[in-house]
């Protein structure tokens, strides 16, 4: 396998294989980021829920210590002091509680202390309640004794919180009830705990807060206390562990469209610079990629080169070879020695026009090539190197026809430059024309002296007229001929750097002709 086969090989498994690559690593950085955004998200609901179970438990603490403040109070062995014991503090140490009732074990009402300020009929509804709704729903005989238990229900759109115990005293079961006032739950406790202003509560000085981003809402989602809250993926909702358990504590983190935008912004960045990085690893592969085709390309071109300037020389030496050999043997006749000589010089001229092209050519890339312009005439210079290929031309059967204009103005150029760039059109029309007449001109126009080479060979197609003319570009009609692909570029300089240009353009004849131009400033 040559190397160009191995190369090309070599691009289409390494590009298909990078792209997979990216491929890869852009799925994993992709999962990898959703991961990571689900985890904080995550953490974001964790504390969030954290905060919620914290707050729904301060409200049940509250209301249990105020709840073991009653058991202490209601000694059944001395119903006729829970008034007195309890009232004086019911203020301070029990705000929620408004009355307590005492049953015994037939389910009557041996004791009632009541601190509220409403009608007597509010309470015999709800000692009603009590003795025929609550007691049913209490399952007393599977509470044990001294163990606090709530019950927390509706009776017609009216909430109820009641908290109870069995007692034991003197081998008799006693029930003692605690009834909680709900309004003030609501209007003074839950303002306490979830308001504008943390309470002393937890032994502190009252003190500004944030705003709070907290509501309670009944059975029914009916906000009990609290802003309406949007729901959303950080807003959290938990129960009251055993207190007001038929309401539900939500929670909403401070700004939480804030951190959910953040959330989607923050993705589509990191998905954005997955994307961005993936392009430029294309991008980067497919440069080098893109290069290294150019790069043997231009290898391929080289050795082209090579080869064509090699065949170019090889044609020459093997003439002067061949006539000096015939002089030296001392066998030529007399008339026939000249004509060898001329041949020998001509073709060492040839020889040193290729070298010069080569060499021009090579400075030329370097950027070094600069022409020495004195005072000069261009139809010498084009006759001259007419000349160097009058031995060829005639050996190919080929005339050359000449038309010099008279009185051409002298103007500043590089002699040896002009006669390099006839020489190379005279050869491409030797080598790629093959045409029976070639027909060199030098007329002088209104601000310039144009030079043309004009055949009747196959022409030039008009999509190649622009590409022959860069470097190593040959045209598409070769028939076998071999060329350095140098000679126009070369041409294409030498006119540039005498202030004109050079073309390519069709006889109506058929054929083709080319012209370059040579300044007269």
């Amino acid at each position: 396998m040559d190397k160009t086969r191995q190369g090309r090989l070599i691009s289409f498994i390494l590009l298909p294989a990078v792209l997979v690559a990216v491929g890869i690593i852009a799925y994993f950085t992709f999962r990898t980021t959703l991961q990571i955004d689900t985890l904080r998200q995550q953490s974001v609901l964790e504390t969030t829920l954290a905060l919620a179970n914290e707050k729904a438990h301060r409200l049940d603490r509250q209301i249990i210590d105020q709840d073991n403040v009653v058991l202490a109070i209601a000694d059944p062995d001395a119903l006729d002091l829970i008034a007195e014991r309890w009232l004086p503090t019911a203020a301070r140490e029990t705000p929620t509680v408004r009355a307590i009732v005492v049953l015994d074990d037939r389910n009557t009402v041996i004791a009632f202390a009541s601190r509220a300020t409403g009608s007597f009929r509010d309470e015999e509804t709800f000692r009603r309640l009590l003795v025929h709704t609550f007691l049913s729903e209490m399952t007393l005989d599977a509470v044990p004794v001294d163990e606090l238990r709530h019950l927390h229900r509706g009776h017609r759109s009216q909430s109820y919180l009641v908290s109870y115990w069995r007692r034991m005293s003197r081998g008799r079961a006693y029930l003692v009830v605690a009834w909680h006032d709900i309004g003030r739950i609501v209007k003074e406790t839950l303002p306490t705990l979830y308001g504008d202003r943390l309470g002393d509560e937890e032994g502190l000085a009252p003190r500004p807060r944030v705003p709070s981003r907290a509501n309670v809402v009944d059975e029914e989602g009916r906000i009990i206390f609290g802003p309406p809250l949007r729901t959303g993926e950080f807003t959290v909702g938990v129960r009251f562990p055993t207190t007001l358990y038929n309401w539900r504590l939500q929670v909403s983190p401070q700004a939480s469209e804030e951190l959910a935008s953040r959330v989607r912004n923050r993705r589509l960045l990191e998905m954005s610079l997955v994307g961005l990085s993936a392009v430029v690893i294309i991008a980067g592969v497919a440069t080098i990629l893109v290069a290294a085709e150019r790069e043997r390309r231009m290898s391929a071109v080289t050795s082209e080169f090579v080869a064509n300037v090699s065949h170019e020389l090889k044609t020459p030496l093997a003439l002067v070879r061949m006539f000096a050999e015939m002089l030296q043997t001392g066998r030529v006749a007399q008339e026939k020695r000249q004509e060898y000589l001329d041949i020998i010089v001509r073709e060492s001229e040839r020889l040193s026009s290729l070298i010069e092209n080569v060499l021009d050519f090579a400075k030329l890339e370097r950027g070094r090539k600069a022409y020495e312009r004195t005072e000069g005439d261009v139809g010498a210079a084009v006759r001259e190197a007419v000349e160097v290929y009058r031995y060829r031309t005639e050996r190919e059967n080929v005339s050359v026809e000449m038309d010099i204009a008279p009185d051409l103005p002298r103007v500043l150029l590089d002699e040896r430059a002009i006669g390099l760039a006839v020489i190379n059109l005279v050869d491409n029309a030797l080598k790629y024309a093959r045409s029976p007449v070639i027909r060199v001109r030098v007329e002088g126009r209104r601000r310039d002296i144009a030079v043309s080479v004009s055949d009747q060979g196959p022409g030039v197609p008009p999509e190649e007229r622009q590409r022959i003319f860069e470097r190593f570009v040959r045209g598409a009609r070769k028939d076998g001929a071999r060329g350095t692909g140098i000679g126009l570029a070369l041409v294409r300089h030498v006119a540039e750097s005498h202030g004109g240009r050079a073309w390519v353009e069709s006889e109506p004849s058929g054929g083709a002709c080319f012209v370059f131009t040579v300044s007269r400033a």
